[in-house]
């Protein structure tokens, strides 16, 4: 076969490259479907014809502002032009009329100020460079949910809400670098000297939750500043100062709870408390929670189970002391997060009557890493969500919109992905409801979960089983192909509060830790435990797109 009509001896092309994934570079030979690359860096490759493409070599050295003006809109352009805006600072591009924003990581407050906004304010897209306030203006009385601007009939705002997403709870005690764990922590740490001793916090080094990941430290963040903001920003919110004190308090014991260590008991199955060092801390956690410390200390070594004959106290082992350490530190932080969102959201007011909104949704990207776990295939279950939803509107609403107007076009391919939703979330006999299935059973393992997929999917295109694993699953998402470790999806799909820890804390004397920890409804009880994180973030992410 001849080589397409667009790849001749000096053509310039883009080849991939398991480095760089796209390399560029000018064809000096052809051989039937082989063409002999010589590239930029100085290599000479050779490539299929099919598998390389042409470079567009009138594009602007800065790059240009609106990907339509390429002249090959394919993977190595497009990326090539977001990475030329980005190493100028240029964050912002449009692709027609959708803004791609690329994190600076870094604070760009000339982006953002109110001299900046003002000046897209009834401005047209494409008058000005690509920003996200000129996405702002035209979405204005049109679409949203989630960060809520609630107008009313005349077209001005009369509320807002914050509507959260289920939390990250895992970050609180795995970080992995170069990550840091939440923000807050490291503030705390950096506080005023006054506030350090009164929380008997230290280098944030020195605790567990946060010396996983080597990342201590972001340039551009000042800790210290930003726990001052912080504060300053509750006292805008209406938080009062005793409120303040509680909150600081509780996230510190957060810290302290991360630095209790367990050895094995005298006792078959049996812990205690590792060292003085962690009973520094078990103490001090105790202290901040305003809970009696020994019965802290029970509640992490022992269990009472509930039996015909009455009431069992049983110990456990120094590894389920250790995940019931991390799961109270978990409960802990999480109901703090939702105090604070309902707080706010009291406070900047909501008009529960409006029906015209402008949302902003702040979603992960789709996340593939060496490891990953029950977190990522929620992350990447939600954007598979979001694809669905920029194909039903870009791709299927566009074009069956050009053939009613008759307008002369090319159709554009697009991959379908609702076989990859079906697979996670359709019920009966998903991913999602196979786990629930699994969560209630007591002698279920992440082994027999995987065998229950390996045999439920051992024919569906999307699925595969790794070949050196039986508790690992693989999964071909739009974006990619990402096998997921199963190790401890069980742990992390139940949503329960362990009975000792949520009597330990309801009877706290600080009355704001007694709120978070309110008595569990009848139903919760020991008796029925569990519910599903799963489904839980299921429902919160599919109400995004009226799903």
């Amino acid at each position: 076969m001849a080589p397409p009509l667009n790849i001749v001896i000096g053509s310039h092309v883009w080849v991939t490259d398991k480095d760089l994934s796209w390399i560029d570079g000018e064809v000096f030979k052809i051989d039937g479907q082989n063409a002999h690359v010589r590239t930029t860096k100085g290599k000479t490759v050779t490539a299929n014809v099919s598998e390389i493409h042409p470079k567009d070599t009138e594009a602007p050295p800065e790059g240009v502002d609106d990907m339509t003006r390429l002249s090959y809109l394919h993977e190595p352009g497009v990326l090539d032009n977001l990475a030329v805006r980005y190493a100028k600072n240029v964050i912002y591009t449009y692709t027609g009329n959708i803004l791609i924003a690329i994190n600076p990581f870094q604070r760009l407050p000339h982006l953002v100020d109110v001299g900046t906004m003002e000046k897209y304010k009834g401005a047209n897209v494409g008058d000005l460079d690509p920003h996200v306030f000129a996405i702002a203006d035209v979405s204005y009385s049109r679409f949203g949910k989630f960060v809520e601007l609630q107008f009313d009939k005349s077209g001005k705002i009369s509320g807002a809400a914050i509507r959260t997403y289920l939390l990250e709870r895992s970050r609180v005690c795995q970080t992995s670098s170069p990550e840091r764990n939440y923000h807050c922590f490291y503030f705390l740490c950096s506080a005023p000297s006054e506030d350090i001793k009164k929380y008997k916090l230290g280098d944030p080094s020195s605790f567990h939750y946060l010396n996983q990941s080597s990342c201590i430290r972001v340039d551009g963040i000042n800790d210290a500043e930003e726990y001052i903001a912080t504060r300053n920003a509750m006292d805008m919110v209406g938080i009062t100062e005793q409120e303040q004190e509680a909150i600081f308090r509780v996230v510190a014991a957060v810290l302290h709870l991360g630095n209790i260590n367990f050895a094995r008991g005298s006792e078959a199955d049996s812990s205690v408390i590792k060292d003085d060092k962690s009973r520094f801390h078990l103490n001090t956690a105790g202290e901040l929670l305003m809970c009696d410390c020994e019965k802290l200390e029970n509640a992490l070594i022992k269990r009472e189970i509930n039996t015909p004959e009455g009431v069992i106290t049983t110990t456990v082992g120094p590894n389920s002391a250790t995940i019931s350490r991390d799961g109270l530190a978990k409960q802990i932080y999480c109901r703090l997060f939702d105090w604070l969102v309902n707080r706010i959201n009291a406070s900047i007011g909501q008009d529960p009557s409006s029906d015209k909104l402008i949302g902003v949704l702040d979603i992960y990207g789709f996340e593939s890493f060496k490891t990953n776990s029950f977190e990522q295939l929620c992350i990447n279950f939600t954007n598979e969500k979001l694809q669905q939803h920029f194909n039903q509107n870009v791709f299927k609403m566009e074009q069956e919109e050009y053939t009613r107007e008759q307008i002369n076009w090319s159709y554009i391919e697009f991959v379908d992905n609702q076989d990859v939703l079906d697979l996670i979330e359709k019920k009966p006999g998903g991913i999602v409801a196979l786990l629930d299935e699994a969560c209630m059973f007591p002698k279920s393992t992440h082994e027999t979960l995987c065998q229950k997929l390996y045999e439920k999917f051992k024919n569906h295109k999307r699925f595969a089983k790794p070949k050196l694993s039986r508790t690992a699953f693989t999964i071909q998402h739009y974006a990619g192909d990402v096998t997921y470790q199963s190790d401890h999806f069980l742990d992390k799909n139940k949503d329960y509060v362990v009975a000792e820890h949520q009597e330990l804390l309801n009877a706290s004397r600080c009355p704001f830790v007694s709120v978070l920890f309110p008595p569990a409804p009848e139903e919760n009880t020991k008796s029925s435990k569990s519910s599903s994180i799963a489904t839980r973030f299921k429902g919160s992410r599919c109400k995004i797109f009226g799903y």
